[in-house]
């Protein structure tokens, strides 16, 4: 599972979109400290050729060698350690305690630093790269893209990906239905991407497929890590986690032990232009 949705009502449905609720919003955004073991180990990484293409324009800018590069909103590290294993030199910025630590103990060898995309603890025009994983959708892109690119080199990129669940798949649609929890690939949420912005290029978008091995317990604890779920009392946590384990009981191809999650990997990119923008 990708992203984070309303919850399963009914044995089967979610309930319709809510109305946008600031309060709910904001203790969602930082719920996931709470369950940054379980995000650690349940969420699905990111494929190695669609982390190659959010950094691919910034290349010219270190002649072709490592990157220096942010991971925003790093989480529990998930997105930076594919960047440490392709060689570039990564700082991670991460506002929650919960996955900051977490990162740490994961990755001892990475700067990771306590910011956010608003306000980010980095010098002006100090790396190569911005890649957000999974994250964007929490930032307020007005005073996030312009803080951005300050810290942004000219030419440099800044890439968003996130983990869609392929729904195209039959079953991966029905999921989606009853935990309330998917971000749909066929259906991509409003508002989940780059807005256009004078400080940049304008957006490239290119989808990966990805897969995750997955077991009916493991594919109910990643549902359990998304913020719908971590906000809910125990009682109902667990009644709609009943229905999602359930669900996967009643379909041939999860019931049976392992299986595939298919995933797509959305990534998003743009170019750091040469001048401000009026970003200064």
């Amino acid at each position: 599972m990708a992203t984070d949705e309303s919850s399963a009502s009914g044995p089967h449905t979610a309930p319709p979109a809510t109305a946008y609720d600031p309060e709910l919003f904001a203790r969602r955004a930082s719920s996931f400290g709470s369950a940054a073991g379980a995000y650690a180990e349940h969420r699905p990484d990111y494929p190695d050729a669609g982390v190659r293409w959010a950094l691919e324009p910034a290349l010219g800018v270190a002649d072709g060698g490592p990157l220096d590069v942010l991971d925003l909103g790093a989480g529990t590290g998930k997105l930076t350690g594919s960047l440490v294993a392709l060689g570039h030199r990564v700082t991670a910025v991460e506002p929650d305690p919960g996955m900051l630590a977490e990162l740490r103990g994961r990755l001892p060898s990475v700067t990771a630093l306590s910011g956010g995309a608003e306000e980010i603890p980095l010098p002006d025009a100090s790396v190569d790269a911005v890649v957000v994983g999974q994250a964007f959708h929490w930032f307020d892109q007005e005073r996030a893209l312009p803080e951005i690119a300050r810290v942004l080199r000219p030419g440099g990129a800044l890439a968003a990906l996130w983990n869609t669940d392929d729904d195209r798949v039959e079953w991966i649609a029905g999921l989606g239905k009853v935990s309330g929890v998917s971000v749909s690939f066929v259906h991509w949420p409003d508002g989940d991407e780059i807005a256009p912005h004078p400080g940049y290029a304008p957006l490239e978008q290119a989808d990966f497929p990805h897969h995750q091995p997955r077991t009916i317990e493991s594919l109910t604890a990643t549902v359990a890590t998304h913020s719908r779920f971590l906000v809910l009392e125990p009682a109902e946590r667990e009644r709609a986690l009943t229905r999602v384990r359930d669900y996967l009981r009643s379909r041939p191809e999860t019931a049976g032990g392992s299986f595939d999650l298919r995933i797509v990997t959305r990534v998003q990119r743009c170019v750091r232009l040469a001048h401000d923008g009026g970003t200064a």
